[in-house]
C-alpha cells in the first residue's frame, strides 16, 4: 500500500500540551503491541480448547494486521525518510507480507489440528524474529533521529483506533 505520510514535525510546547496526557511515544506503542501479541501467542500455546484457540488466533490476527498497517502507513515511511534507509524498512515490509500470508491462512478458520497449530507456531517464531530486529536495530536508529516520536505516536494511536473500529 503506497503511503503519503511525511516525517512528523517537531511540536511547539503548547501543541504538545494540547495533545493530552494520554500521548505516547511511537516506539512505546509498538513495543506495547509486541508485548501484547507475545502474550497472546503464549496463551495460545497453553490452551487445548478449540474455542479458545479460535478466539486467540483471531485476536492475534487482528492485532498483527492493525500493527502492520500502522507501521506501514505511518512509522516506516517516517523512519525510512529520516534514516535514508534502504535495508531495514524494506526487509520489515517483506516480513509483514509473509505474516499477512499466514494470517490469511488462519483468520476466521477453525483450529483443525496440527497444521493449524503449526501455522500459529511459525507465525509466532516469525513475529519473534521480526520484533527482535525492530527492537534491536530499527528502534534505536529511529530514536537517534530528529523524528518527533510523540507526534508519530499520536498519529499511530488515531489510526489504530480507526482500524480497530472498522475491524469485524
Amino acid at each position: 500500500m503506497a503511503s503519503t505520510a511525511k516525517p512528523a514535525a517537531k511540536k511547539s510546547a503548547p501543541a504538545k500540551k494540547a495533545a493530552g496526557a494520554k500521548s505516547q511515544d511511537a516506539i512505546a506503542i509498538l513495543r506495547a503491541d509486541h508485548k501484547k501479541v507475545s502474550g497472546l501467542f503464549e496463551e495460545y500455546e497453553k490452551t487445548n480448547s478449540g474455542a479458545k484457540k479460535f478466539k486467540l488466533a483471531n485476536e492475534i490476527c487482528t492485532e498483527l494486521t492493525v500493527h502492520a498497517e500502522v507501521e506501514e502507513e505511518i512509522f516506516y515511511p517516517a523512519v525510512k525518510a529520516a534514516l535514508k534507509d534502504k535495508e531495514l524498512v524494506p526487509e520489515a515490509t517483506v516480513e509483514h507480507a509473509t505474516l499477512k500470508d499466514l494470517i490469511a491462512q488462519v483468520k476466521d478458520k477453525q483450529p483443525d489440528g496440527e497444521m493449524f497449530d503449526a501455522k500459529i507456531k511459525v507465525m509466532s517464531e516469525y513475529v519473534k524474529h521480526h520484533v527482535k530486529e525492530e527492537q534491536n536495530e530499527m528502534f534505536p536508529k529511529a530514536r537517534n533521529t530528529k523524528l518527533d516520536m510523540m507526534a508519530l505516536g499520536e498519529q499511530m494511536l488515531a489510526r489504530k483506533q480507526q482500524l480497530l473500529g472498522a475491524a469485524p
